[in-house]
């Protein structure tokens, strides 16, 4: 075995990995990327990317079917699979070369390979070792699947959803977070029947409540069924269809069963718990700066607990580059990660729930401000609102948005969360009409006390 060290070895190339390496080489550090399938990782080829594009086909589906309400005649023909997976892949492709092209001009050293941790800093692949003044563990996520619950045929995770070549006539979708209401809504507008089980009281359960209220109301008008505070029990296949069980005693026939019951660290197999990494429940355990238990190691991404974004990923990938170089990168807030669900209407959030806001304040004042008011709103046909919550005497301490395209308006929520800014900051600031930015401007204003277009 020869040895090959570097001021940093990453294991694991997707956002939270890549975007350390690209950062720690800009800062002149000598950087081994270590990636056992492509670059980019599960958002770019199995997450976010290929998603996003399948909700964007299916706006296009709506538009279509819907062109009669804008005065557009205009009918939906049917759904190429074919054709919306060649749209697709030729997304993920491009974003995939530009990656690649940017690990060379960054001169970082890739080597493809299944990584194993075999410590203390030190990273294995194909039976050569790499050492590292720092090691970075970022191996990520995978769909996981209930106890009992064999994925295969007609019972799918997300995975296997993103490369369907036909739509489905009815599917059941198995949990009501994002990624469940989300292949929920592309299914729905494609055509298909669709009914989502959630364990809990409500649908996108992580939100503000209110914002739960707003997409069931949505999703009720689309046809799209769902069925909440109920457990699943069982699931049986045939070749034509699946049978779900419900705990209710209750059972439901379907071509497919989606099971979107969230995300487990990707940590089993990568000689972590064996060279000593201090884990929970798969998860590895950091301090907010990202450091492991072990001295030079640190861990980044979906491997770590909190919320499972690739823009978190990214984020901390750069927070820990920096910091090995020296910078002092500020601790990131992790209350301060912009959340966006792409469904239809999207639901998009900062900072705290009311709930979360109460249980650290005590009381808080909040205020909904709805999209009926906002131009740009009635000329999208979208219905939503703008919830604000803010701490007594204090700052706004959350921003949720719902409504179609309002995951563009977190940008501005999130400036305005970070910097802690008052009502009073925010009312001055001019918001271009007709935009359904100017939704956050009005909720603003009245937060401030000089509510202009609101009645009551």
């Amino acid at each position: 075995m020869t040895d090959t060290s570097a001021d940093l070895v990453i294991l694991g190339g997707g956002s939270g990995g890549y975007a350390c390496a690209f950062r720690a080489a800009e800062l002149g550090l000598s950087v081994v990327l270590v990636e056992k399938d492509k670059l980019g990782g599960t958002c770019l080829h199995r997450g976010c990317i290929p998603t996003k594009a399948l909700l964007h086909a299916a706006e296009v589906a709506d538009n279509a079917r819907e062109g009669d309400q804008f005065g557009v005649k205009s009918s939906l023909a049917g759904i190429d699979m074919a054709g919306v997976n060649s749209y697709k892949d030729g997304i993920i492709g491009g974003l995939y070369k530009g990656l690649q092209g940017l690990a060379k001009a960054n001169k970082v050293t890739l080597v493809e390979g299944a990584g194993t941790f075999v410590g203390p800093n030190t990273v294995e692949v194909n039976g050569q070792r790499y050492t590292g003044k720092n090691v970075v563990l970022a191996t990520g996520s995978y769909a996981k699947s209930l106890p009992g619950l064999e994925i295969g045929g007609r019972i799918i995770t997300s995975d296997q959803a993103l490369n369907l070549d036909y739509v489905p006539q009815k599917v059941v979708v198995l949990g009501g977070g994002v990624i469940g209401v989300e292949f929920a809504s592309v299914w729905r507008s494609f055509g298909a029947e669709v009914t989502i089980i959630e364990a809990l009281p409500r649908l996108v359960p992580s939100e503000d409540e209110w914002a739960s209220k707003q997409l069931e109301r949505a999703f009720r008008k689309r046809g799209i069924t769902f069925k909440t505070g109920v457990r699943f029990s069982g699931a049986t296949q045939t070749d034509t269809g699946v049978q779900v069980s419900l705990e209710s005693g209750e059972s439901l026939d379907a071509d497919l069963l989606l099971v979107a019951v969230g995300r487990g660290p990707n940590s089993a197999g990568h000689g972590y718990e064996e060279a000593g990494v201090r884990m929970e429940r798969g998860f590895v355990l950091t301090d907010e700066r990202l450091r492991t238990n072990l001295p030079g190691v640190y861990a980044v991404g979906d491997l770590v607990p909190g919320l499972q974004l690739a823009h978190r990923g990214f984020q901390q990938g750069i927070f820990i580059a920096e910091d090995i170089a020296g910078l002092d990168p500020r601790v990131i807030d992790e209350a301060g990660i912009p959340r966006v669900t792409y469904c239809k209407p999207e639901v998009a959030s900062v900072g705290l729930t009311e709930a979360a806001a109460k249980e650290k304040y005590g009381s808080v004042e909040t205020y909904l401000y709805n999209l009926a008011g906002n131009g740009k709103s009635q000329i999208l046909k979208t219905a939503g609102g703008v919830k604000l919550v803010k701490a007594p005497e204090g700052p706004v301490v959350g921003i949720t948005l719902v409504g179609e395209r309002v995951g563009e308006l977190i940008g501005e929520a999130q400036l305005i969360y970070s910097w802690e800014a008052f009502p009073e900051d925010v009312a001055p600031l001019i918001h271009a009409h007709p935009t359904q930015n100017e939704a956050l401007g009005e909720a603003f204003l009245a937060l401030a006390g000089k509510p202009l277009h609101v009645h009551g």
